[in-house]
């Protein structure tokens, strides 16, 4: 486990090119399982995840060769061996059940131990991913062990999940390309991310309707072919260099940062007294903004900034704005309606001097602008929030610690690096 040693106290300021999205790559990958022609992947990010995914595929003898330093990567599934798979899926990764559909539509049969249940972030169940392949014509029984089997080709279904869950709609989008009829998916969720995957997948010669919205309608087609496809940016890394310039009053701009999808995002962070302005795709937060909490026409309920599936404000982006509150003045409430697990890091946030108030496990009051200190502090394994405790750490002058933040490294392959590059004085250690 590695350590951010940090130096807080100076502005960040200069231009960052964010990576590939991490929440793209994971799923367009295992999509790739669909065929056996030919796909080159470009913008690919250095993560973790991408690691285990290309490491499983070469052992079941998949040919991948992989430029890290170019982020492309060309990719044939013609070799692949499924009789080499002994039962277990990549290990701690958890959007390994976006491998359930591929796999079963080449294998026809999986048995796998029934012990990813969840994260971090709270439980995150596996039912919403067997109704969707038993809905599309798979069996599933789960005994001591989960089995999962397919005769011949997925069969057409119509679906209304619970919830909108985008590793389900993705499991649902891609069982559903090569099924037999027209498949329909109500309460579909609709994330940046999901609409990377449909894409993809339209490329191969899927055929795919209503992309961004909550109702998919997918007319399966018998095979699908290579192409080249490239990964959009991580809107995740856009918003969290915007923070790092904005908590430390730098100016900072970050290149190709899909406007199209910011506009709740740019009003959530004008809520916290941070103004977001573009010159074509470039995003800019100008130097030293004043944080001020907007308060809102209704002057007896406290200021809030929801998170929810989207097109709501995406929950995996709270933390970040949880720091910029700690440093803002006035009391804001942030309300996570995703993950029950959310906000166990608060304790850590409070070591800086923070005054935050858990109400329940989805809902937190930020009374900020208090004294900071540095401090050292833990980071959960959640990526987001060992970013937040970076940023509150950059925005104070003195040594500060984050141990374990090493999560950060799934998401951001060049972190620190990016750092330095706006004059951050911080190192892994």
């Amino acid at each position: 486990m590695a350590d951010l040693i940090i130096h807080g106290g100076k502005p960040l300021s200069g231009t960052i090119t964010p990576s590939g999205n991490k929440n793209s790559i994971l799923p367009i990958l295992c999509a790739s399982l669909l065929t056996d022609a030919k796909l080159t992947l470009r913008h690919v990010p250095f993560i973790t995840d991408v690691e285990k995914l290309v490491n499983f595929f070469t052992e079941q003898g998949s040919r991948i060769v992989w430029d890290r330093a170019a982020g492309t990567m060309s990719i044939d599934h013609s070799s692949f061996d499924a009789r080499r798979l002994n039962g277990e899926l990549p290990a701690g990764m958890r959007s390994a059940v976006l491998l359930f559909a591929p796999l079963l539509q080449r294998m026809k049969k999986i048995t796998l131990p029934t012990n990813a249940k969840g994260c971090s972030l709270g439980i995150r169940e596996l039912d919403p991913h067997l109704e969707i392949l038993e809905k599309l014509g798979a069996k599933i029984s789960h005994q001591r062990k989960l089995t999962m089997a397919l005769r011949g080709r997925f069969r057409a279904g119509r679906h209304w999940p619970d919830y909108m869950s985008v590793t389900a709609t993705e499991n649902f989008v891609m069982a559903a390309v090569l099924a037999e009829g027209e498949s329909v998916l109500l309460n579909a969720a609709s994330e940046p991310h999901v609409q990377d995957l449909c894409a993809a997948l339209v490329t191969m010669g899927a055929k795919i309707t209503g992309l961004g919205t909550s109702q998919l309608t997918v007319t399966g087609v018998k095979q699908l072919k290579g192409g080249t496809i490239t990964i959009n940016t991580d809107h995740h890394e856009v918003v969290t260099f915007l923070a790092l310039g904005a908590i430390t009053g730098g100016e900072v701009r970050v290149k190709n940062s899909l406007p199209h999808h910011f506009d709740l995002i740019n009003r959530s962070f004008a809520k916290l007294g941070v103004k977001i302005e573009y010159e074509g795709d470039t995003a800019i937060v100008r130097r030293r903004q004043k944080l001020v909490i907007t308060q809102p026409f209704t002057s007896n309920l406290l200021p809030k900034i929801e998170a929810a599936p989207w097109p709501y404000f995406p929950v995996d982006l709270l933390p970040c704005m949880i720091a910029l509150a700690v440093r803002a003045e006035g009391t804001v409430m942030f309300w996570n309606k995703v993950y029950e697990g959310g906000f166990t890091w608060m304790s850590e946030l409070s070591k800086f001097g923070a005054h935050v108030v858990v109400s329940d496990p989805h809902r937190i009051t930020v009374f900020g602008a208090r004294p900071l200190h540095p401090a050292t502090v833990e980071a959960p394994y959640i990526i987001r929030a060992a970013v937040a405790l970076y940023m509150v750490a950059a925005s104070i002058p003195g040594r500060s610690v984050v141990k374990n933040a090493d999560t950060i490294k799934r998401a951001h392959p060049h972190f620190v690096e990016n750092l330095r590059s706006l004059g951050a004085d911080v190192e892994w250690k």
